[in-house]
């Protein structure tokens, strides 16, 4: 270190003037007080049997709640303020019937579904439908001749519920199935189509939830060596997540959860709740290699990592959080249900962890000191070597990956949303196959339907009708049919274009911009264009619309707290593009496979919830690994003020967790493409992808090339800014080396870093 007088030793970087911009003064020379997470983990540790008590409870008591009352879960897809929502609005307040879900039981018969011999099959078992719980009417194919196809081979009955298709139960769904394809066989094909339909016959997860815990379970036992070790982190995960999902189940009985928010919150809280107990327990073992008791070990590991664990969970909840700007009130559930998992993880990974610490803890320290002592090299050698060769070549290491990672992201210029249709099913499931009978009989648009609502009498609906029939794009109109009051009439209009397809976008916005508005004009009555695949249309514009205002919130936010952190301007800033890149490249490897059909998969868009959903997500989690990596460089900042040497400080001492920690994620969300739902493989798919990006690219090169191309600047904050801000350490207080203007080294501390000192002599 340089002193007042002496000179700068090779490689270290001149101290800006006492009390300047970027000087952090340290206080009174001796231990540093204990902070509020050593108190906590010391509480922990001494009263470990109740703190192991207190959770037990918790999670026995909220999963025993949960399964008594089991879980209420409904999707709410209302967009107030769009032309949809006010159709389904019109529709409710006037008495249709347009507004509960459908099923359609599409039959086919190569000899013609009018054969006698087949309808003596098929019409007791539509009257067996009729009687369903949930079913409040039927119209069988051999009542309405538009529900048979031209040669006669293919019909449907429609099958109206006694709700809207969120509403309606999934077993009662699934008594419509089975009811209705217990007379296939012998040439005839009984498939059903319909949203209920697509929903029921998902699964409800638990396969993906396992194979994630395994896959966590074997990276973790390479990682320590141990399994009792690598079993404390998945411990504190289940525990974590399975407290929240209690709660989670018992909120839907009062709020609005989505159906996809359990399988969602538990892949998130498994990987995040590992990840948050692997960097206390890494940082806990690096204190016993280091000489310290267990118990000092525990209060040392959770004042540093623990703070750093609850700002990086803090940056996870502000970017969920960041959701409830979008107005889309079935994301805002899943958002506070996975921010939730991230905070009770959190706390979790505070309280917990130390006592398990200390009921096991004389097993895991054995197992540590054992495996420490095979080892060949020092801990962290390789990663020194590697920070020291990204440093040499700075500008190659940042250039040439982020070109990579921008030629990854370029299918996401040409991102659409939307929602997937059956067509994108797996091809043996019902759903799928009904839609390829439909299409094949009566044109592919008539698996979606757009419902066109006039206010107003028959006479002016007729002439809606009309306009709608010579539009472009549009395969047929069905007579108006007024609702119950006689007050409002539906027209039914069939595209020649699939629900999905962009021609059908396209569609919607040309009847409302220009085929509609004269008629509205010449009749003086409003007409509302709606249903399922225009309410889709409005929520990808919904979505699209509202992204800016969504980004510049979490980012901003998430930078200010990096600003508050670390006083710096440059790493919060540097932090929020790398962490935009990783986004980026995952929504363009999404959009690659999913949109354009490639590796095997049905082509379709990209589902409207997955990129607010990764960006969140995606983005928290990025930050978490920015927090872990920049805090350890910033410790060794503050004790050295060595910019190079904190570089390759910060990746010797946290690079291998991180790259774990990374693995661990890649793996526990990659268990999302076994899932049937197509909106959770696409979330998968690109977590798993921004996750490579970001602990694999960004941590290991974009991140130190960055941060030796700004040497010191990296570290400074304008005095003026200095002032206003409030101070917040991620790391205690740390003691300075001898002959440090900052003051003299503590006695004892164990805090500094894993490695040879490179200013003291010798070193």
């Amino acid at each position: 270190m340089p002193t007042e007088s002496g000179p700068t030793p090779r490689g270290a970087t001149t101290l800006p003037p006492a009390g300047g911009a970027g000087t952090h003064q340290l206080g009174e020379v001796g231990p540093p007080r204990a902070g509020v997470f050593a108190r906590m983990a010391g509480w922990s540790y001494r009263r470990r049997w109740i703190a192991l008590l207190i959770w037990v409870v918790v999670l026995a008591g909220l999963t025993l709640a949960a399964q008594t009352v089991g879980p209420d879960y409904h999707n709410d897809h209302s967009l107030p303020g769009t032309e949809s929502q006010a159709a389904s609005d019109a529709l409710r307040a006037h008495g249709s019937t347009q507004t509960a879900g459908s099923v359609q039981i599409v039959l086919h018969h190569p000899d013609g579904i009018g054969n006698a011999e087949v309808r003596q099959r098929v019409e007791p078992m539509l009257a067996q439908v009729r009687g369903t719980t949930s079913v409040a009417e039927l119209t069988s194919p051999y009542e309405d001749p538009r529900a048979v196809s031209a040669d006669g081979t293919i019909g449907y009955a429609g099958v109206t519920l006694t709700g809207p298709s969120e509403e309606v139960p999934a077993e009662d769904v699934r008594a419509v199935i089975d009811t209705a394809r217990s007379v296939a066989g012998d040439g005839l094909r009984v498939e059903l189509a319909g949203d209920p339909v697509r929903v029921a016959e998902e699964s409800e997860g638990g396969a993906a939830e396992g194979a994630g815990l395994l896959a966590a379970l074997v990276i973790l036992v390479i990682l320590f060596g141990s399994l009792l070790a690598a079993a404390l982190p998945i411990g504190i995960a289940i525990f974590a997540v399975g407290s929240t999902l209690g709660l989670v189940v018992l909120a839907s009985h009062v709020a609005t959860v989505a159906d996809y928010t359990a399988p969602l919150m538990a892949l998130v809280g498994l990987g995040v709740g590992i990840d948050y107990a692997l960097l206390v327990f890494s940082r806990f073992r690096s204190e016993l290699l280091h000489g310290a008791d267990r118990g000092t070990a525990t209060r040392t590991a959770l004042d540093s990592a623990g703070r750093t664990v609850f700002f990086a969970a803090c940056t996870v909840v502000i970017a969920l959080l960041g959701l409830v700007v979008l107005g889309l009130g079935s994301l805002q559930g899943v958002a506070v249900a996975v921010a939730l998992t991230v905070l009770v993880t959190m706390l979790a990974s505070l309280t917990l962890l130390p006592a398990l610490l200390a009921i096991v803890g004389d097993h895991v320290e054995r197992g540590i000191r054992r495996r420490a002592e095979r080892a060949k090299r020092a801990e962290g050698t390789l990663w020194r070597r590697w920070s020291a060769t990204v440093q040499r070549r700075p500008w190659l290491a940042l250039l040439l990956p982020t070109a990579l990672l921008l030629l990854l992201a370029t299918p996401a210029l040409d991102m659409r949303l939307g929602f997937a249709d059956a067509g994108s099913d797996a091809p043996g499931s019902t759903s799928r196959q009904a839609y390829d009978l439909i299409s094949t009989g009566f044109g592919p648009g008539r698996n979606g339907p757009l419902v066109v609502v006039v206010e107003g009498g028959h006479p002016a609906a007729t002439e809606v009708g009309a306009a709608l029939a010579g539009a472009d794009g549009v395969a047929s109109v069905t007579p108006p049919f007024p609702a119950p009051d006689g007050q409002v009439h539906t027209l039914l209009l069939f595209p020649t274009s699939a629900p999905q397809d962009a021609a059908t976008m396209e569609l919607v916005d040309r009847l409302r911009t220009e085929v509609l508005p004269p008629v509205e004009r010449s009749t003086g009555v409003p007409v509302l264009v709606g249903g399922s695949t225009a309410a889709a249309v409005d929520f990808a514009d919904a979505v699209a619309d509202r992204l800016p205002l969504f980004v510049v919130v979490v980012v901003g936010l998430s930078a200010l707290l990096l600003v508050v952190v670390f006083r710096s301007l440059l790493i919060p800033v540097k932090a929020a593009l790398l962490n935009l890149l990783s986004v980026a490249a995952a929504l363009g490897v999404t959009s690659w496979v999913f949109q354009d059909g490639n590796l095997g998969v049905q082509p379709g868009p990209v589902e409207a919830f997955v990129p607010v959903l990764i960006f969140a997500i995606v983005f928290g989690l990025s930050m978490d690994y920015e927090v872990f990596l920049v805090s350890r460089m910033h410790e060794h900042w503050a004790r050295h003020h060595d910019a190079a040497g904190a570089i390759r400080e910060g990746l010797a001492t946290t690079g291998r967790v991180v790259t774990a920690a990374a693995a661990i994620m890649i793996v526990v969300f990659s268990a999302f493409l076994f899932d049937p739902g197509r909106m959770l493989q696409q979330f998968g798919l690109g977590l798993a992808v921004a996750i490579f990006v970001d602990g694999f690219v960004i941590r290991c090169l974009l991140l130190p090339a960055a941060m030796q191309l700004f040497g010191a600047r990296a570290w400074w904050l304008p005095s003026r800014l200095g002032r206003w801000l409030p101070r917040v350490a991620l790391e205690r207080p740390a003691p300075a080396v001898p002959g440090d203007r900052l003051g003299p080294a503590v006695p004892g501390d164990r805090l500094g870093p894993a490695v040879p000192d490179y200013h003291r002599p010798g070193a």
